[in-house]
């Protein structure tokens, strides 16, 4: 038998029915082995070694038994896909014509695949299943809706063209109207699913959030939800509030009352926080935000805490924006004891606190001077020079001012002293010690 050519292969039946890929892959490993065999041949013609006719059918039978292995893997894995497609087209048929519990039934079978195969998952969508869900959806049984909404999840995932379906479908107008009815379990899911669609609203998609939002609201509020499922809800608002249209739905819906009250509660914080720092850049949540009888003290107690550094940089951002050009905002913090929090944040927070906290400050000493410069923040209700009735009152800011600052130092030194362990937080705490002498302050 001449080496260069190829040896016929025992199992040439399985061979033909195999595909293309399977005949080029065994091609390949018989010319290699060929390759190893005359390089050892060549080798033992230098040294001198056994007879070639062994080593020959040593290849052919090692060829044959690769062929063997590959051909059965090949097999197990048609076999495995024939009995996913016979699952799915059993599932379909169920799902569209068979009785209810047939229906629910075939609805886990739906999730498990989808769940499994992503392609499985956008081709389901072509077989008309995901308006039969969002019926389910609506129904009144539990169970049913229960496998409706986990069946919808999985579709869902990380398929655009699914999510833009189930819209269609109406599945935002099938949520319960009333929490209560439904356990915490099906809750989470709820939330979950509304999670995946709001990423819709990041794609210039007409998302209708004022019909979700009664739902989110009320898990929100309500005492016997889980943390985890209003984490859910939250990131919802949040990619809701990232389109400035949605602003309005949001604050009609009183989203914003439902956010402060959350931004006291540090596992849902932060997320909270980031929301209303979308919100506070629009007209109509700037608005709410100034109106709310919670702000600023609520934001400025989440700036005291010291192992919440994000907290601490978005209550700050929100404060600057509600204290820019109104002076109402700025008196409303300096009552609730601001000035004080803000040099705690200033020599111990993250260097973004820092730096808000710092720009805050400065606002407040520029208006104790009325100057209010382009990048001050601050603009209306300057004082006029010369006028009597506002010198008085320039005179009257100025010791309120001062008064504050100083009982903020006595009040709080020997707290920040104990907190301040870093060589370079002591040293800016000396600074600030020896400046209370003079008559510009480094805030």
């Amino acid at each position: 038998m001449c080496p260069s050519q190829p040896p016929n292969m025992s199992n040439s039946s399985s061979s033909s029915s195999s595909p293309i890929w399977l005949l080029s892959y065994i091609k390949l490993q018989f010319f290699g082995r060929i390759r190893r065999f005359l390089r050892s041949k060549a080798a033992r013609k230098r040294y001198g070694s056994t007879t070639d006719r062994f080593d020959i059918v040593s290849i052919k039978s090692s060829v044959d038994d690769d062929e063997e292995v590959v051909v059965q893997q090949v097999m197990g894995r048609e076999k495995s896909e024939d009995d996913s497609a016979v699952v799915l087209q059993r599932s379909v048929k169920k799902l569209h014509f068979g009785r209810w519990e047939e229906k629910e039934k075939a609805a886990m079978e739906i999730e498990r695949l989808a769940r499994e195969d992503g392609k499985t998952r956008k081709f389901m969508a072509e077989l008309e299943v995901i308006p039969v869900l969002v019926a389910m959806v609506a129904s009144d049984v539990p169970s049913r809706r229960l496998v409706g909404v986990t069946a919808l999840i999985e579709l869902a995932r990380g398929t655009y063209t699914n999510k833009v379906l189930m819209v269609e479908a109406g599945i935002l107008s099938q949520l319960p109207k009333n929490i209560d009815i439904i356990d915490e379990s099906t809750r989470s899911e709820f939330a979950e699913l509304l999670l995946s669609l709001s990423s819709l609203a990041n794609n210039q998609f007409p998302f209708a959030s004022s019909e979700i939002l009664p739902f989110l609201t009320s898990i929100l509020e309500s005492s016997s939800s889980s943390v985890e499922t209003k984490e859910l809800c939250l990131g919802t608002l949040f990619n809701l509030s990232t389109v400035l249209d949605s602003a309005g739905p949001l604050v009609s819906n009183g989203a914003v009352q439902t956010l402060l009250m959350l931004s006291s509660v540090k596992e849902l914080s932060e997320k909270a926080l980031a929301t209303l720092g979308h919100l506070v850049v629009t007209l109509m949540g700037k608005k709410a935000l100034e109106n709310s009888p919670m702000v600023p003290q609520s934001l400025i107690e989440t700036l005291t805490w010291e192992d919440k550094p994000k907290c601490q940089e978005l209550s700050a951002y929100i404060l600057m924006i509600l204290a820019h050009q109104s002076s109402a905002q700025r008196q409303k913090m300096a009552k609730s004891g601001i000035v004080s929090v803000l040099l705690e944040v200033a020599l111990l927070g993250s260097p973004l606190a820092q730096k808000r906290a710092l720009k805050l400050l400065q606002w407040f000493k520029d208006e104790r001077h009325a100057k209010m410069g382009p990048h001050s923040g601050p603009q209306t209700g300057r004082i006029t020079i010369g006028s009597p009735i506002n010198q008085r009152e320039a005179q009257v800011g100025k010791k309120m001012m001062k008064n504050l600052v100083k009982q903020s130092l006595h009040k709080n030194m020997e707290m920040i002293t104990r907190r301040a362990n870093a060589s370079e937080d002591s040293s800016k705490l000396k600074t600030l010690v020896i400046s209370t002498s003079s008559k510009s302050l480094p805030y």
